[in-house]
């Protein structure tokens, strides 16, 4: 008897989360434990995220697999995008007919793909489930919604999930804390991701006898405060309580200070006068330290339809020479773009930063691992873990707000995060285990 599984991707937060998967399900089959079932596993991608950049590049960076069915959906308001996903994944599941559907996130692929196969009743694991923004202005919340009310099977990051599913009446039978799943992926391709040569290309390595070093050029404002540490990419050694110990950093005298951010939510970048407030402090920001910005399509159109070109430089590849950060001797009071990164020069850019500054869901997650102060341009989060034993901090779109978190980061004034419960690494063998238990 072999078991036959679905794993869903659509948009690129979605891979980070299901790589771990893929390679928890081989380590299971491979075991060579007779009382094992083996799994046999499909990935199925929606095409919801559909150019190089935004899904290709995850893939080779991540080492998934190609997919066995691509579906081709590409992009398109939330009602069509969902009801294409829907449309296509049902033809999948009655060829298939598959014992389980594993879905990740709350993007619209994770909604669509889990109703077309609860109507089949074949059986749904949510993977990232209970997180609440309590904002159903997002597309996200609903999203979270409606996928673990009709989900057998609800894998919690963090002890919130569980209340909050307890509240909206799910069973705990079949709630599973297990941790968080992209700490897998990030865990997992630390090492890999501190031997490519982005900040060389962004220029931000200067060489050691360069007179424009950061602190020469930035002055004693902006030059760095923190204390002097180890490799910023090591990883945190666990106490015996299970918890990592802080992980100090410093940033070698040879790169230049810089802050690295994301900004992609329809309420950020569709509404020009919350952007107009972004942009707003941000350009204070560039003042201080470069602001490096792998622009979302997405937003990058909107800059351009709202007439905003103007504080941003927008550079055709990551390819930058150290000058072009200077106007003659101060730094340029313009935001940097250039083109969406893989995961491992994302990663790399992110572990290296003085501050990480975004509207994601998932760097909050991250910077918390890797001990980055990480300022988040929303008024709510889904993960307010990052918030109590994190470095996030929420400043909606306020400008004032964006400069003074900043500062604190320039002096030093800054929490150092503690890796939360079961945050280790080893989520999705957790997960793979339980699933394959109900055999």
């Amino acid at each position: 008897m072999t078991e036959k599984w679905i794993l869903v991707v659509g948009a690129r937060p979605n891979f980070m989360k299901v790589a771990p998967l893929i390679r928890a399900i081989d380590r299971h089959n491979h075991a060579g434990h007779s009382s094992l079932v083996p799994i046999h596993h499909s990935l199925v991608h929606t095409g919801q995220h559909y150019d190089f950049n935004m899904s290709d590049a995850f893939f080779r960076d991540l080492a998934l697999p190609k997919p066995d069915l691509h579906l081709g959906v590409g992009s398109g308001n939330h009602g069509e995008q969902t009801g294409k996903v829907l449309i296509e994944f049902e033809k999948v599941l009655l060829k298939e007919q598959p014992d389980l559907v594993i879905v990740v996130g709350d993007v619209n692929s994770t909604l669509a793909c889990s109703l077309a196969a609860v109507k089949l009743h074949i059986p749904v694991a949510h993977v990232e489930a209970g997180l609440r923004s309590f904002d159903r202005k997002m597309p996200e919340e609903i999203n979270r919604l409606l996928t673990d009310a009709i989900s057998d099977y609800l894998f919690t990051p963090s002890p919130e999930g569980d209340e909050n599913l307890a509240k909206e009446g799910i069973p705990p039978e079949k709630v599973f804390l297990v941790g968080d799943i992209m700490v897998d992926s990030l865990l997992f391709h630390l090492d890999q991701a501190r031997k490519t040569n982005i900040l060389q290309r962004l220029g931000l390595k200067l060489p050691t006898s360069d007179l424009r070093s950061p602190a020469s050029v930035l002055g004693p404002q902006s030059s760095d405060l923190r204390p002097p540490t180890t490799d910023p990419m090591a990883r945190r050694s666990l106490n015996e309580a299970g918890r990592p110990s802080t992980i100090d950093y410093r940033l070698s005298t040879s790169l230049l200070p810089y802050a690295l951010m994301t900004l992609h939510r329809p309420a950020n970048v569709d509404d020009k006068q919350a952007l107009e407030k972004i942009v707003r402090g941000l350009l204070e920001v560039s003042a201080h330290f470069p602001i490096l910005f792998p622009v979302h399509p997405r937003t990058a159109k909107q800059i351009n339809a709202f007439g905003m070109e103007t504080s941003f430089i927008f550079h055709s590849t990551p390819d930058i020479r150290p000058e072009e950060y200077f106007d003659g001797k101060i730094l340029h009071r313009k935001i940097h773009c250039f083109q969406p990164l893989g995961y491992l020069d994302f990663l790399n850019l992110m572990a290296h930063a003085k501050v990480v500054l975004t509207d994601s869901g998932g760097i909050q997650e991250e910077t918390t691992v890797l001990n980055i102060p990480c300022i988040t341009l929303r008024d709510t989060t889904e993960r307010p873990i990052t918030l109590t034993e994190g470095t996030n901090v929420l400043v909606h779109n306020d400008p004032e707000k964006i400069v003074a978190e900043v500062k604190k980061v320039l002096v030093g004034d800054t929490r150092v995060s503690k890796r939360p419960f079961l945050w280790d690494g080893r989520t999705a063998e957790r997960i793979v285990a339980i699933l394959a238990n109900r055999c």
